[in-house]
């Protein structure tokens, strides 16, 4: 959400975002809001007139009564009572304008950073660099839950017939593989400074529109029915939300975790053969990292993550690449955005496995986050990034990491996690 001091002084600024996001049905809201801030400030200032006129005249009453000068006190008394029939019509409509501008605020998007590609959609998104070299073996590589079969690991049929399409049972090996991965990037994350934690798996309203736009919300939640909570769809909602309404010390940012949870999303809309299977699910695990910190330090902290991301798939033998998101593709509260694609031996091109998300202070300032520094306060900067989202992740693992014999080779990296096996047979 942007200050509204802000869009008040740089209306041109706000627009021309707007187009660079291809959203240009948005425009007209500037000049809304512009004119609803301005009759905010009017009833403000209004009010405040009133209510000193009021608190002069009830001292003129006292003064009256006092003088015997009893109908002109009752003619004060009128006044006073007017007035504050105005003050309460005025109070009203400054709380439905406040209401109006801050609907708004929240539909129009944060002001993305100059570096980022001007583009449509997804299919303008610019690759940046590859890690690690694409191999095509010599042999046919099948599909992810032909793979899963063969291994007894995976029961579609017996999971819809329990909750429907889009839910699974992992089994056996390649269950604990799943396990495996999740203990492996969770230690990974240990290992690189930041603090583990397992958080709520359920949010209330006010924390899932802080941390994500309307438009996501309807998209991917799941509301519990009678109640004001909803399913998370990652876990980075519930830990940005773990600081709603601090105020931080700056001595003790950056804030650093990487947290554990089950996720659940709508998923909405058809999806094509390739993103079938275990692709696309309503319900999945993942390893998130999350940085809470200064804003002048966000852009080094969004370099960071990502590069985790990276280098936990190349321990892993999992050739990845990156792709910067173009304006078009950004969500309305992220300011720049890169997505981690692995690499698919059997479709011979790169997927998504990840995506690394700098939110600026959007995040922060409908979440109340605020910091305490030596020259004032002002709003934190916050970060969310995946370190993986098996059973995904297994898709690119499996492919990756089969052998022409059909067994599965296990990297040094994650043989600890699997009682010191190096292959599934």
């Amino acid at each position: 959400m942007l200050d509204i001091k802000f869009l008040r002084a740089n209306p041109d600024i706000v627009k021309q975002n707007i187009k660079n996001k291809f959203q240009d049905s948005k425009l007209p809201l500037v000049d809304e809001v512009i004119a609803l801030d301005l009759r905010n400030r009017e009833i403000k200032q209004e009010v405040e007139a009133l209510r000193a006129e009021k608190n002069k005249i009830s001292k003129m009453i006292g003064a009256c009564m006092a003088q015997g000068k009893k109908e002109e006190a009752e003619e004060y008394k009128r006044q006073v009572s007017a007035q504050g029939d105005t003050i309460e019509k005025l109070s009203v409509e400054e709380k439905e304008v406040e209401e109006k501008i801050k609907t708004i605020m929240m539909t129009i998007p944060n002001i993305i950073d100059p570096s980022v590609p001007i583009g449509k959609d997804d299919s303008e998104n610019v690759e940046l660099e590859r890690y690690g070299e694409p191999v095509v073996p010599d042999y046919e590589i099948p599909y992810h839950t032909e793979i899963m079969e063969k291994f007894d690991g995976i029961d579609l049929e017996s999971a819809g017939k329990v909750a429907g399409n889009g839910f699974y049972y992992l089994m056996g090996d390649i269950a604990r593989l799943h396990s495996a991965v999740i203990s492996y990037a969770r230690d990974f994350m240990i290992d690189r400074g930041f603090t583990y934690c397992i958080p709520p798996f359920m949010i209330r309203s006010n924390v899932v529109t802080g941390v994500m736009s309307f438009a996501e919300m309807d998209s991917m939640m799941y509301k519990i029915e009678g109640e004001d909570l909803y399913l998370i769809g990652t876990s980075e909602h519930s830990m940005i939300g773990k600081f709603i309404d601090t105020m931080l010390d700056e001595k003790t940012l950056p804030r650093t975790l990487t947290s554990y949870s089950p996720c659940f999303r709508k998923e909405k809309g058809a999806h094509g053969i390739e993103e079938r299977g275990v692709y696309r699910i309503h319900q999945f695990e993942k390893q998130e990292m999350i940085v809470v910190c200064k804003p002048e330090d966000s852009m080094k902290w969004y370099d960071v993550m990502w590069k985790n991301t990276v280098d936990l798939f190349r321990s892993l033998d999992i050739p990845v690449r990156t792709l910067e998101c173009c304006s078009g593709d950004l969500a309305d509260l992220k300011v720049k955005s890169v997505d981690v694609e692995a690499w698919s031996p059997r479709q011979q091109k790169y997927f998504e496995v990840g995506s690394c998300s700098n939110l600026g202070d959007a995040q922060a300032r409908r979440l109340n986050i605020r910091v305490k520094g030596e020259d004032g306060k002002y709003f934190a900067h916050t970060l969310n990034n995946t370190v993986v989202a098996p059973p995904r992740m297994l898709i690119a693992f499996l492919e990756n990491n089969l052998q022409a014999d059909g067994s599965i080779k296990i990297p040094a990296a994650l043989q600890p996690y699997m009682g010191g096996k190096t292959e599934i047979k």
